[in-house]
């Protein structure tokens, strides 16, 4: 429910703050005092239409902030959440701020809880948690949707739909699988000769993931190391060939061992000296050997790797594919002929399937059909009864379902629309199209009463819904907006003693004039019971309020208890 509503600096509204309680509310004063610029002002905070004439003359920017109570699990925190906002800017408080800041230039901003989102989905928001009604703004009773969801929540069939939604989606599912197993047996059956002679190929050539890279890579080293080999073998030769100074330097070594007894001091750190150049060249020797065998190849496998390349990129030229995609390519061309091979079972199987998923919806949607034709007759019956303390005694409701197999979707087969037939004799038809302004305020409203609160918004605002009629259709509105209030919360702008009776809370708008007379602006005072029977008076006696006014007024306010 809206609990408080802010104003600051939108057209004659200076600063404005209004609480609100749930129950009845009623909105009254002068003409011209401002009512439409309120009910602007809370629209804009709904997401409605900025304009830069909202804001106040003189100001920068105009803003309004409508504060809501919202339970847990509210379609409106459902909108949150689709957007990916709910988990950021909801708390367990349950309080839901909108603020719509209009700009002077023309911009404006939208805020939930502080963060800012778009316009669209403020819009969403609001329109979840309020619904404004009057003579031009029936928008809710144009959309033949809407007329099928309230008809569903009127006979409690949301989990009916919800399941019928699931077996929809099952069917789509199931149609779709047979529809690309069919296409892709057409399109293999098509290419078939070519396929098996491609499969084959392919297999026999057996490609892998990677090959390319590994044998391009080992076909390098290959090559590299034929001319390494070389220059090791001339290492090798100068180490230990017929030239290695090895020989000669170990008979030197010899030499110099037989002087060692007559002067160790002078031989023994030569021949220490030279036994480590053999030790090093003999290491020397044995890693060149090593390298040698590394880098010897057969040049038969240098053959069988070059061929392969290029039986692989022939292959990817032919194919028109990356030869990293041939092992790729070879297990769909195997897929396909298995495809073709086995298709025919797989289809019987799919048609089974998607038959199946057929059947259980139509039977669901067939049920939810009849339930929807039998509440469809409860609804009629129970708005048609509260036709007639409305002034519409002649008129009558009709719920028309249309229900066409042939047309199946998500919520059913069936399309709901809300009639009327003003006059006996008279030709039914779409209630936008056969009631006038007035009498589908009337209709909007038994229509409401009869849903209470089932497929409406917490919040119901009725913009004059009262104007011209009389004093026992005005007194019949306002029970009927009493006992709605019961239900959920209710806003209504009235000029109707009779409504203005019954409310919860009673709010006068008025002008005030400020800076000398220089400037005016509109204010909202609650009633106290005493004022509230000096504002009724007013409404029923005129410019000047007589006892018999005040007298009528106590009436009313005893006879609304």
């Amino acid at each position: 429910m809206l609990a408080r509503l802010s104003i600051r600096d939108i057209v004659l509204i200076e600063r404005l703050d209004i609480e609100f309680a749930q129950g009845l509310a009623v909105l009254t004063g002068e003409t011209g005092a401002g009512k439409s610029i309120l009910l602007d002002a809370f629209a804009l905070a709904l997401g409605g239409r900025g304009d830069a004439g909202l804001v106040r003359h003189g100001a920068g920017q105009g803003q309004v902030t409508a504060t809501f109570d919202v339970p847990k699990g509210h379609p409106a925190s459902d909108i949150l959440n689709d957007n990916d906002l709910s988990d950021s800017i909801l708390d367990d408080s349950g309080e839901m701020i909108l603020r719509r800041v209009q700009l002077a230039d023309g911009r404006s901003r939208a805020f939930i809880n502080d963060q800012p989102v778009s316009v669209q989905t403020l819009k969403a928001v609001g329109a979840a948690l309020v619904e404004i009604h009057g003579q031009h703004d029936e928008r809710a009773l144009v959309d033949a949707v809407t007329h099928r969801r309230l008809l569903d929540a009127f006979a409690g069939l949301d989990k009916d739909v919800a399941a019928l939604e699931t077996l929809w989606a099952e069917r789509r599912t199931a149609q779709q699988a047979l529809d690309e197993h069919r296409a892709g047996m057409e399109r293999a059956a098509r290419e078939a000769d070519y396929l098996r002679h491609a499969s084959d190929e392919l297999k026999r050539l057996a490609p892998q993931d990677g090959e390319e890279t590994s044998l391009a890579e080992r076909r390098t080293v290959m090559m590299q190391g034929e001319k390494i080999a070389g220059d090791l073998r001339d290492a090798q030769e100068a180490v230990s060939g017929n030239n290695s100074p090895i020989a000669a330097l170990a008979a030197a070594v010899r030499r110099l061992e037989r002087r060692a007894g007559s002067s160790p001091a002078l031989v023994e750190p030569a021949v220490k000296a030279i036994d480590t150049a053999i030790n090093a060249l003999e290491e020397a020797d044995q890693h060149l050997n090593a390298a040698l065998a590394a880098a010897d190849f057969d040049p038969a496998e240098l053959e069988r790797i070059e061929e392969r390349l290029f039986a692989l990129r022939a292959a990817a030229r032919k194919y028109s594919t990356p030869v990293d995609g041939l092992a790729a390519l070879a297990a769909k061309y195997a897929a396909d002929i298995a495809l073709i091979d086995a298709g025919a079972e797989r289809l019987q199987a799919l048609e089974k399937a998607a038959a199946e998923a057929v059947k259980r919806y139509d039977a669901a949607a067939a049920k939810l059909s009849a339930a929807r034709a039998k509440s469809a007759e409860k609804l009629n019956k129970a708005v048609n009864a509260e036709l007639a303390p409305l002034k519409l005694e002649r008129a009558k409701f009709i719920t028309q379902v249309d229900s066409d197999a042939g047309a199946p979707g998500p919520q059913g087969i069936d399309r709901v629309e809300f009639w009327v037939q003003t006059n006996p004799g008279t030709r039914p038809g779409p209630m936008m199209k056969v009631a006038s302004g007035g009498e589908l305020s009337r209709f909007l409203l038994a229509l409401k009463v009869v849903l209470s609160d089932r497929g409406s918004a917490p919040t119901l605002v009725f913009d004059e819904i009262d104007t011209g009629v009389g004093g026992a259709v005005a007194d019949a509105i306002g029970a009927r907006l009493a006992r709605l209030a019961g239900k959920v919360q209710v806003m209504a702008v009235t000029h109707a003693p009779q409504v203005a009776a019954r409310a919860d809370q009673h709010l006068l708008i008025s002008k005030a004039a400020l800076d000398k007379g220089k400037r005016v602006a509109t204010r909202v005072e609650p009633l106290a019971n005493e004022h509230r029977r000096e504002e009724i008076a007013r409404m029923l006696a005129g410019a000047e309020i007589t006892k018999e006014a005040r007298a009528a007024a106590e009436q009313l306010l005893k006879a609304a208890g």
